[in-house]
């Protein structure tokens, strides 16, 4: 009997039901009868309390297309796992017990930057890890795509969509704050599809000089309004030159007076031009409802692929899309790192030659 764990780990999306659907299907195409699959509860937290339920063929059967994770989810900062929790216990040794205790052939771990590099840590201490690549940030290293990352643009699309009419009306400035601290690629594509003027994104400073020059701009030419599509990571050019800690008291003094970053340059931007401005942050919206059927198809295929992998013991791997083509790679390779925007990439240059305005110049 094989014996495999599933967990879901950081952020939710949309996608995630989706993929554990798609590697239950795939185990049970393998092994038919002789494969029980345990679902740990919260994420890491339920592999370190062993707070697991058996899941039965059933509880794969309709979840396509429901959002969330049926197993809920927790953040485990990976810079706090080698701190013993409250009761003073370590919790890579917890997490160990419960895997053997189990006696799992596999660990599944479904989860973004952090959590794959508790899963490339578990796997350097023996465990047989999956990783599969979640996050609506598209951030994480080594792979093309993620799933949830397109559902996620479809939504913050759809939200820059709504905002063109009612901005139009009033001619007004909108600001649509997009999630994404570090990483703009959520925004960039949200922007672009959503025919955003401009577009501030963490790995491209802005200056609002510039920022407010392609404002008046459009308004000398003739356009009554003005659609911002700002990463919540946005970051300045003064900014970007401060040290970590001045940065840090930076944030500090900005969540005393703004609500976030969108607030705070949308009250700059009124001071300089005038006009009126407004903030929309869909927020958590963006991580919710059905995942599109983009995503769907590639969970799909991300979890077949894992199932296979497990078949042949192919473990301490991270799946990954290549070309459109699903492959895999060690997880030491993607661990702690993040797939940023390049600001000299084509799609920004693309961008900028259909008139799209960065803040940089």
């Amino acid at each position: 009997m094989k014996r495999v764990g599933f967990l879901t780990s950081g952020g939710d999306c949309q996608a995630l039901n989706a993929t554990m659907r798609g590697v239950a299907k795939g185990l049970y195409q393998i092994y038919q009868d002789e494969v029980e699959i345990i679902g740990f509860e919260d994420g890491y937290k339920g592999l370190m309390y062993a707070n697991y339920r058996m899941m039965k063929r059933s509880d794969f059967s309709g979840i396509l297309t429901k959002g969330g994770t049926m197993l809920g989810t927790s953040r485990q900062p990976f810079k706090m796992m080698r701190v013993p929790d409250e009761n003073g216990l370590d919790k890579v040794e917890l997490m160990k017990h419960t895997y053997y205790k189990l006696k799992l052939d596999a660990l599944v771990v479904l989860g973004g930057n952090g959590s794959q590099k508790t899963a490339n840590l578990l796997s350097k201490e023996g465990l047989n890890v999956v990783g599969l690549p979640k996050t609506i940030d598209n951030d994480l290293w080594g792979t093309d795509m993620t799933f949830g990352f397109q559902s996620a643009v479809d939504i913050a699309t759809n939200a820059i969509d709504c905002i063109h009419t009612t901005a139009s009306s009033h001619g007004r400035v909108f600001i649509v704050e997009i999630m994404g601290h570090k990483v703009g690629w959520l925004t960039l594509h949200a922007g672009i599809a959503g025919g955003a003027d401009i577009i501030l994104l963490p790995e491209i400073p802005y200056d609002l000089d510039a920022v407010v020059k392609k404002i008046k701009e459009r308004t000398r030419g003739g356009s009554r309004f003005s659609i911002l599509a700002v990463a919540e990571g946005a970051i300045s050019k003064e900014e970007a030159a401060m040290s970590k800690k001045e940065y840090k008291k930076k944030l500090e003094e900005r969540a005393q007076k703004y609500q976030s970053v969108a607030y705070e340059i949308g009250a700059k931007i009124q001071e300089m031009t005038g006009q009126e401005i407004r903030v929309t942050v869909p927020g958590h919206m963006q991580r919710g409802g059905a995942p599109v059927p983009f995503d769907r198809v590639l969970s799909s295929r991300i979890g077949a692929h894992a199932a296979a992998m497990i078949e042949r013991g192919d473990f301490g791997k991270l799946v990954v899309v290549k070309n459109n083509v699903i492959t895999d790679i060690p997880l030491e390779e993607s661990a702690g790192k993040l797939k940023y925007v390049d600001p000299q990439s084509d799609i920004i240059k693309e961008a900028k030659l259909l008139g799209i305005s960065f803040g940089d110049k």
